[in-house]
């Protein structure tokens, strides 16, 4: 292949990407449910093919998944949701207590062992701004909720999901072949064999990552409400969802539960069965969780999983949002092929010629250093 060709050929693949990404960024208000669709269709699709190799047909496996899986997730709502509102209202009702306790005892120790102006945590203004700002909240959730528009389109998404969750299930190895046949020859291996490694990466983290939630938040919603704290399973919930990046979770729970703690009880027992949770905890997820069901094969950076939620709600709003972490995972794996790429190419192994310019700067440096004479040190022991 000459190398206009070869440059034809990279401005037409560079084009291709550049439509794809326009599109989806043009389309992502619509694409909410065809992702979260195919999201699970991906997640479902191994136990599919689990019973396909134990003979059954493709349509009886993709059925019987498809209904298992609906019905674990409707019955996870049903017990989710009442625990859900039972514990904001639990939290609303206490909200008092927890402002009556930061104004009496957390701000005045702050402002003593911080040396801080008494102005600059006016309770009362800071209440004010709360109630503003959950004022603001609720008006606008009210005015969703009375827009024919919103409840239209929130039915429509509920109701498009399962749909196209069961069809992409059911066609999903005709969509990868179909893929692949699609592909330009020249590139079909490179794009195969990131493909698989792109498929490892996104099973050890997506699936692992969701079950490494999943049982965190159990573990803490389980084990706070044993040691005492009435909003333990909320605590636990919002510290299992945030596992996904390392330390937000245990640290966002574990301050949740200490304030928990010390405005229900008060007393340094609950504290310290409260940080033995957490600790607990923290060995779980670092020694038996995380070993099992993720593994070391990804690799993201902690500052790379929250720069990539933060991108992905900046551009494609609760689409990137919902993709982040599984882009972050496929480029991660583009990442390492352009690196790999990179090292074996002529840029990095060429090796350079020595500068004849800079090679005679030295010899003048050196020929400088040895002309000056040395400088003898006076000795100032023989002066009265």
């Amino acid at each position: 292949m000459s190398i206009s060709q070869e440059t034809s050929r990279r401005w037409q693949m560079l084009a291709i990407i550049i439509t794809i990404g326009l599109l989806v960024w043009l389309l992502a208000p619509v694409l909410m449910p065809f992702a979260v669709a195919a999201m699970l269709a991906y997640l479902s699709d191994p136990l599919a093919d689990r019973l396909e190799r134990l003979g059954m047909g493709r349509s009886l496996a993709v059925g019987i998944v498809f209904v298992v899986l609906i019905l674990v997730i409707a019955a996870a709502l049903l017990l989710l949701v009442p625990l859900i509102a039972r514990q904001v209202e639990n939290l609303v009702q206490n909200f008092p207590h927890y402002v009556e306790w930061a104004k009496d005892r957390a701000l005045p120790w702050l402002q003593a062992k911080l040396h801080l102006d008494p102005q600059a945590f006016d309770t009362d203004r800071l209440v004010d701004q709360f109630k503003q700002h959950l004022g603001s909240i609720g008006t606008v959730l009210g005015t969703i909720s009375r827009s024919g528009v919103g409840v239209v389109a929130w039915l429509t998404n509920l109701v498009l999901i399962p749909v196209v969750w069961f069809y992409l299930l059911r066609d999903w190895d005709r969509l990868v072949a179909w893929i692949d046949r699609m592909l330009p020859r020249s590139v079909e291996p490179t794009v195969a064999h990131l493909a698989r490694e792109s498929d490892v990466v996104l099973g050890a983290f997506v699936r692992g990552q969701l079950l490494v939630m999943l049982g965190l938040a159990i573990y803490y919603g389980v084990a706070l409400t044993l040691v005492g704290i009435s909003v333990g399973p909320l605590i636990g919930m919002v510290a299992g969802l945030l596992s996904f990046v390392p330390y937000l979770g245990f640290i966002t729970g574990f301050v949740a539960a200490i304030i928990a703690s010390l405005v229900q009880h008060g007393d340094w027992t609950h504290l310290l069965m409260v940080v033995g949770v957490f600790v607990i905890g923290q060995l779980l997820e670092g020694y038996v969780l995380v070993p099992r069901l993720v593994g070391e094969k990804i690799g993201l950076h902690p500052v790379a999983v929250i720069f990539a939620v933060l991108a992905g709600g900046y551009l494609f709003g609760f689409l990137g949002v919902l993709l982040a972490l599984p882009a972050a995972s496929v480029i991660l794996v583009l990442l390492r092929y352009l690196a790999e790429r990179y090292r074996h190419s002529d840029l990095y192994t060429e090796k350079g010629e020595p500068d004849s310019a800079l090679a005679e700067v030295e010899v003048v440096v050196e020929q400088g250093r040895d002309a000056v004479p040395a400088v003898p040190v006076a000795d100032h022991r023989d002066k009265p």
